[in-house]
């Protein structure tokens, strides 16, 4: 579940980190990734091509939403109230197919109740044959360590830096000849199909295709995650996930009622003091104590 989650914090780091665009719509990708994978899986008993289709499914729904708001020049605030709202109508639709006529081949959307007993995944070359909670636990893994060293690849190329120099000046790299266009939509499309993805692994661990998936809540969530991990960098995202979701589970078990007005002042608390985030913060501390320690050493040699 964890590993899911994080695939969906990585795909808003990078696309909001790197590339400048804040995002809502990262939710709706997931919950078509876990819907998708849900319900091709249901219908023809093939877990594996249902994985891939997870992907290609948040990467097209990416590639259209994106076509309209990239390519017909909306701004920034307002490409994150699209997706906003994209989102949210996703979810009102999938909530209101409760009755038996909303089917997908033999899969039941069932509403506000999602699809339950998602199909696990199988092993590729034996079909029937499904992975047992250990592989299933080591596929998420590497997933989220090869989409991780993917990206990183990737903003090492030209793609890369001219991506990150948009989000520093998009009128100075258009000024320069680059169709920023073009690539603000290919990092959406990348993120989409990251999101995908992440939202098949979360509908597999439950396992349950819910509305959740697409919710406000989870939304702001990503944020969450991205600011407080920081979004500078892509490791950063994903330790946002794992300290603030262990966080959760551990105010969980010990009572605390108000877990949400909790969330909420660590976020102020990190936005105020640790703008930066948290990876990048600490990784300047090292630097900060030797420079701290040289001044020390410094004073010492003076009055001796």
């Amino acid at each position: 579940r964890f590993f899911g989650l994080a695939l969906l914090a990585l795909s808003m780091g990078f696309l909001w980190g790197y590339g400048g665009m804040l995002s809502f719509g990262q939710t709706a990708f997931f919950g078509i990734g876990g819907y998708g994978y849900t319900i091709l899986a249901i219908n023809t008993g093939e877990t594996t091509g249902s994985m891939f289709f997870a992907a290609a499914a948040g990467m097209l729904t990416a590639m259209v939403l994106g076509y309209f708001m990239i390519y017909g020049r909306i701004g920034t605030i307002y490409f994150s109230i699209i997706t906003l709202v994209f989102t949210l109508i996703l979810e009102k639709a999938i909530r209101s197919t409760s009755g038996d006529q909303y089917v997908i081949g033999t899969a039941k959307l069932k509403g506000q109740n999602g699809i339950p007993n998602v199909p696990q995944l199988e092993v590729p070359w034996k079909a029937g044959l499904q992975l047992d909670i250990n592989w299933f636990f080591y596929s998420g893994a590497i997933s989220l360590i090869c989409t991780y060293i993917g990206l990183r690849l990737l903003l090492t190329t030209s793609f890369g830096k001219v991506l990150v120099g948009i989000r520093e000046n998009e009128n100075r790299a258009e000024l320069l000849g680059y169709d920023i266009r073009k690539y603000k939509l290919l990092a959406f499309v990348i993120s989409g199909g990251i999101a995908g993805v992440g939202g098949a692994f979360y509908a597999i661990s439950i396992p349950l295709a819910h509305p959740e998936m697409f919710s406000l809540g989870r939304a702001a969530d990503v944020v969450m995650w991205v600011l407080i991990g920081g979004k500078s960098t892509l490791i950063g995202p994903i330790s946002g996930v794992f300290a603030i979701e262990y966080f959760k589970g551990w105010l969980g078990t010990q009572g605390v009622g108000q877990v949400t007005l909790i969330l909420g002042a660590v976020l102020i608390t990190f936005v105020l003091v640790f703008q930066a985030g948290l990876m990048p913060t600490l990784s300047i501390l090292p630097g900060l104590w030797r420079e701290r320690r040289s001044i020390i050493l410094s004073i010492k040699n003076y009055f001796t």
